[in-house]
């Protein structure tokens, strides 16, 4: 008898225990460990980083308000009540490209020992939880490699190893592990419209000989990016790649939310079928300049006041901000590339001109057969 299955079975999101990508940092003092982080995040600063500590302070007393101070240089002090809880910490921190632990008070996913002969006994106490060491510091020329360090894990004197002060070198290090976790692209093409205005499929209009919807998924598959099609349920388009919606009566916005429901570790280059003059020079240039450290990477006209939702490469860190605004009662996907932190490509408003009713299809074949 199959076993009951009480609730949704939902692809996971690639999370290490408190954030998509983590490290903590242990084996000597905690001022060392923050001083560490801080110069090396110096070095890092085009990435969004964090650095999660816990506090020394035990006449910390339950706020009975919470205050957020914010700036209006775009700094902010927050005084709250947190209990430390990897479900929240993971919608916390899912906007950054990397964090920070000092694992003198909580285990990393990934870590990195620093060799200081007074905290043997200190590395004793957290061994198990060096399962995943990337590399290791020394604090000091005669910094050893503790004996029973070396019995558990016998390779650890084969990782590389840095002296404290190679700053740079160490920088580097995390750089290349912030990259090798830079999700990849795939391409969605929203076909999942009721074309209203047009009165048929705006994705069975005939541009270049071809339906549209094919057009632009080989625009997207001519840059290497395995591509789906979005679609309602009701829709019989007899594809392999496709996605139905699941977040149903929400437009492109549910399109959006569903192709990341499906593959939340991956980012989405979505493009609307309704735009028959993007060209394979427009999808290169935004492929060129995408930013995954922004929310998303977008398109927008010159003489345009917003950018373009629908020719945008989203991030997985975007899939937070939509539920976000959609649990705020919003489901205008511009809204939330106007109010987050995006990269912005400017391109001539002519190749971004959407195709909404007869008269404009009319008017845009003939304009291409020209």
């Amino acid at each position: 008898m199959a076993k009951h299955q009480k609730h949704a079975k939902l692809k996971l999101r690639d999370n290490d225990n408190f954030a998509p990508n983590e490290i903590s940092i242990l084996g000597t003092k905690c001022n060392v460990i923050s001083n560490l982080v801080q110069q090396v995040s110096n070095n890092l600063s085009v990435y969004k980083l964090a650095y999660f500590d816990a506090s020394h302070n035990n006449a910390i007393e339950k706020q009975t308000v919470e205050k957020f101070t914010f700036h209006n240089k775009g700094t902010a002090e927050i005084l709250m009540h947190s209990e430390v809880n990897k479900f929240n910490q993971r919608v916390q921190f899912a906007q950054y490209d990397f964090v920070f632990i000092n694992g003198n008070h909580y285990q990393g996913a990934k870590q990195i020992l620093i060799l200081d002969n007074q905290k043997e006994a200190s590395v004793l106490k957290r061994l198990d939880q060096l399962n995943n060491v990337q590399f290791i510091i020394k604090l000091a020329e005669d910094s050893i490699y503790f004996d029973f360090l070396v019995k558990k894990y016998p390779q650890i004197k084969n990782l590389m190893c840095y002296s404290i002060d190679e700053v740079e070198k160490i920088s580097k290090h995390i750089e290349n592990l912030i990259k090798q976790k830079i999700a990849p692209i795939n391409g969605l093409v929203l076909a999942g419209g009721k074309s209203t205005r047009m009165g048929t499929d705006k994705g069975t209009l005939n541009f270049y000989g071809k339906n549209q919807r094919d057009v632009a998924i080989e625009l997207l598959e001519n840059n290497n990016l395995k591509t789906y099609l979005s679609v309602r349920a009701a829709q019989e388009i007899s594809i392999e790649n496709k996605i139905i919606d699941k977040f149903i009566g929400l437009g492109p916005f549910g399109a959006i939310c569903s192709a990341f429901q499906e593959n939340p570790d991956v980012a989405w280059l979505v493009i609307a079928t309704d735009l028959p003059f993007v060209t394979n020079e427009v999808i290169q240039l935004l492929l060129k300049h995408r930013n995954p450290s922004k929310a998303a990477t977008t398109i927008k006209g010159k003489d345009k006041q917003f950018p373009e939702p629908l020719i945008t490469i989203w991030e997985p860190k975007s899939y937070t901000l939509l539920l976000n605004y959609l649990a705020q009662g919003y489901s205008c996907p511009r809204k939330v590339l106007i109010n987050s932190d995006v990269e912005i490509v400017e391109v001539d408003d002519c190749f971004i001109r959407n195709i909404n009713t007869p008269e404009e299809f009319k008017a845009a074949k003939k304009e291409i057969n020209e």
